[in-house]
């Protein structure tokens, strides 16, 4: 502000400054018109008249008009007219005038004269004649007009000034509310805790605040963007953590109940072989082989469910770190038929089929894990099915992707739980999942794997229709089969 008002000041001052110099240089040009005329006026008179004071007396001067001539008759005289009088100058002012007048340039003819002031004179004067005529006028008026325009000047100058910088002041501090609203909106945002616990950034700058139109006010809108970003990623660490912590008390659960298991069929088989040990009867000993059979039977099946969820959660964690998958060209349509194929014998009490197009469906992706997907989708069906239902599979290509669909007429996805569907360890039926040995982790290493295929799945479930779609980018078509299709 303070550079803005210098340079107002400087353009004001230079502006006075050439005024006043203009108008200096007219009233000198009218002040030497003046004097002129008051040398026409005198001229004619000179011959008539003896001495200047005649001159003056004769004819009416303005105040301070200054007259020195020489005649051969009256010699050198002089004369100022002074409130409406003439006055004859002694012979000192007459010599003091012609020291200053021989001091001074010829060409500015402005002189500063004894007891009088500042003059503009001029020499008048015939050539070949004696009489010679000095008329002069006093420059105080111009330099009155002058000073009086130059206080004008100054006083409208430092006025203005003053007025630009409250003006200045009002417009910089309404500029700048928005400014101050961010600045009271980050020091605010500044104190919330946000290392621990459930964070929620609800501080915002105003709206009366924010306006896309000017610089302040699209700062005030680029920060409420970032607090409802930050925000966001606050609420999706949250629950992310939720999720961690429930997944980790959900395999420490899993991983529990077989352990339990070992544990309690490893101490039974030793507890036997110690009794029969003991007892070396040939029955005790039979016994004792029998109960180890069982329990090592029972260690195995629990072993391998142990090794199936450990390799689950390993699979979800290598495929969150992009890797497990091995690209080629997959052909989704015999994909899909090998894999109703393998279901049939696993669900002899269901009706399997499929419906796909005369031309495969080929894309790029990991034949294995995709055919693992499709699996999942399968068991999910024959699981939470009952005898009976209906399964079908169908495989067609819409525009430029790959479509899986696995549709069922059983008794639907429960709502509540339709929408953790897909997270890891989910399941519309606990009970029946111990039955099966389930993990709860089929769906979610489904999603992960078609992600990875930058992909999609989702599911449309109403008691008798249930429908798990799997969307995946499809290999672009020849030429020859962009005719024919």
């Amino acid at each position: 502000m303070t550079a803005v008002i210098g340079m107002v000041a400087f353009i004001l001052i230079m502006i006075g400054v050439s005024t006043s110099a203009i108008l200096s240089g007219v009233l000198l040009n009218n002040l030497e018109a003046e004097v002129g005329d008051v040398a026409s006026l005198a001229q004619p008179r000179i011959s008539l008249q003896s001495t200047a004071e005649d001159v003056l007396d004769s004819g009416p001067f303005d105040n301070g008009t200054l007259m020195v001539m020489r005649t051969r008759l009256g010699g050198t005289t002089g004369a100022v007219v002074d409130d409406g009088n003439s006055r004859a100058l002694t012979s000192d002012e007459l010599a003091q005038i012609v020291e200053s007048l021989a001091s001074s340039s010829p060409a500015s003819r402005t002189v500063e004269l004894p007891n009088l002031g500042e003059y503009l004179v001029r020499p008048y004067g015939s050539a070949g004649s004696d009489e010679v005529l000095l008329v002069g006028l006093p420059l105080s008026q111009v330099t009155g007009t002058i000073g009086a325009i130059l206080t004008t000047v100054a006083l409208v100058t430092t006025g203005g000034l003053l007025l630009l910088a409250a003006v200045i002041a009002l417009v910089i501090r309404l500029g700048l509310r928005p400014l101050k609203a961010v600045s009271e909106t980050a020091t605010r945002v500044a104190s919330i805790r946000m290392d621990q616990g459930d964070v929620s950034i609800t501080e915002r700058v105003p709206a009366d605040q924010v306006d896309d139109h000017t610089e302040i006010g699209q700062v005030g809108a680029a920060l409420n963007t970032l607090l409802d970003r930050v925000d966001a990623s606050l609420s999706a660490r949250q629950r992310n953590e939720e999720l961690m912590r429930r997944f980790v008390a959900d395999a420490s659960h899993e991983l529990r109940t077989p352990l339990a298991s070992i544990r309690g069929f490893s101490e039974l088989s030793l507890r036997a072989m110690r009794q029969a040990h003991d007892d070396e009867s040939r029955q005790r000993t039979a016994m004792a082989v029998e109960t180890t059979e069982q329990s090592l039977e029972r260690i195995q099946a629990q072993s391998i469910r142990m090794t199936t969820l450990v390799e689950d959660l390993l699979l979800l964690a290598r495929l969150d770190e992009g890797q497990e998958l091995v690209y080629g060209t997959v052909d989704l349509t015999r994909l899909a038929v090998e894999a109703v194929g393998d279901a049939r014998p696993a669900g002899p009490d269901h009706v399997w089929k499929i419906d796909v197009d005369d031309h495969p469906v080929e894309l790029a992706g990991d034949a294995a894990r995709l055919h693992q997907v499709v699996a999942n989708l399968l068991a999910n069906a024959r699981t939470h099915t009952p005898a009976g239902s209906e399964v079908c599979v169908s495989v067609r290509r819409e525009g430029e992707d790959a479509v899986l669909r696995v549709h069922d007429n059983g008794p639907g996805v429960d709502p509540a739980v339709a929408a953790q569907l897909f997270e890891r360890f989910a399941r519309a039926d606990r009970s029946r999942d111990r039955k099966t040995g389930g993990t709860g982790l089929g769906l979610s290493i489904a999603r992960a794997i078609v992600e990875a295929h930058r992909g999609s799945i989702s599911v449309r479930s109403s008691p008798g229709d249930t429908t798990f779609e799997v969307r995946l980018p499809a290999k672009p078509l020849d030429p020859g089969e962009a005719a024919t299709s």
